[in-house]
This record gives structure tokens, sequence and C-alpha cells, in this order.
């Protein structure tokens, strides 16, 4: 739980007594590798905190999955639109690695937010950071290059390029795998 309260307190600093209440609320969790997280038409009950592993978000084709989005250790994994809403997922997730950490249920988090001094300013600030996120991601995906947005992962995000397979790294820069091999060969 050592490295949940340092990234909590990276975005607001948890006074003890608040730390322990949030603490009765969390459970940890394991998925193995390849496992379904979350399947399209379930309602999200969690809001996870990865201490290990890699998570994939991404809509199931019949072809070709569609993946916009993989969250790693130290950060937060959840279907989040249907965990704040409490409506049916419209996407999938899955483990690409074996992953484990810490989990909070959506009436946990409601519990935490009520009886808490920091709990809806914590809630605001993870809301905030994934929204500039997908932002991020949306205008990249609108104003650069399907190189240079491969370009960026050395630089952003290092361990996309070492923990996913070939084919969900292309997908998610926007490209096919045979355009991403193209792309790697003409950078190398």
């Amino acid at each position: 739980m050592d490295r949940l309260k340092a990234y909590l307190d990276t975005v607001n600093f948890v006074e003890a007594n608040d730390w322990e209440f949030l603490c009765s609320k969390l459970e940890p969790f394991s998925f193995q590798k390849k496992e379904i997280t979350l399947k399209t038409g379930k309602i999200e009950n969690y809001l996870s905190f990865l201490t290990e592993g890699v998570i994939r978000s991404y809509l199931p084709k019949d072809e070709n999955d569609v993946t916009f989005g993989f969250s790693f250790e130290d950060n937060l994994a959840s279907g989040y639109d249907s965990f704040i809403t409490q409506s049916p997922s419209t996407f999938q997730m899955e483990a690409l690695t074996a992953t484990q950490g810490w989990r909070i249920s959506h009436a946990g988090l409601m519990e935490v937010y009520a009886e808490t001094k920091v709990g809806c300013t914590l809630g605001r600030i993870i809301a905030e950071t994934l929204i500039v996120k997908q932002i991020k991601r949306e205008i990249s995906l609108l104003n650069t290059t399907a190189e240079e947005r491969y370009q960026s992962l050395f630089v952003e995000r290092p361990e996309l390029i070492k923990e996913i397979p070939l084919k969900y790294l292309a997908s998610y820069i926007g490209v096919t795998p045979q355009a991403l091999s193209r792309i790697r060969k003409r950078i190398s």
C-alpha cells in the first residue's frame, strides 16, 4: 500500500486518519495474463491501482480489436465511465501480463467521499488526470503522424515498447501491424 500512498500524496497529501479509512475500503486483486478484467456490457465496479502489470483497454471487433489505452504499474486502471455512471461498459479490459494491486468498490469510494476531508478532492484530481490523459491522446491522433506517435512512445511511455505485443501497439497508434513494422524499420 506504500506505493498507493505515494501516488495519492503526489496529487494531494492524505492525513493519517483519512488514509486509515481509505485503507479499510481497499482490497487486493490479481489477474492472470490474458484474463479479461472488464467485459463489454458489464458494469465496472472497481477503481484499481496497479502495483504490477499492464492492462489494455480495447473495443472488441470481429477482425481486429481496437486498442485505445494501457494502464501500467503505479497508475490507475478502470472502465472509469462505467464506474462513475454505474452503467454497462462499452469496451473491454484485459491483463496483458500477470497483474496485481489494490482496488476500491464504487460504494467504498462513495463512503470515502462522504467520510473523509480529502476524499472529494482526490476524486476530482483523479478524474481530471484521466480526462487530461484522454484529451492528449485524442489530440495526438488528430495532430501527429503514426510515425511521430510511435517515436513519442520512446520518450513518454518506454514501457509500451517492451511489454506490449506489436499488434496492440499498432492499434494504439492507429496503424496496421504491417505499417508499424515499416515505421520501425525506417527509424531504426
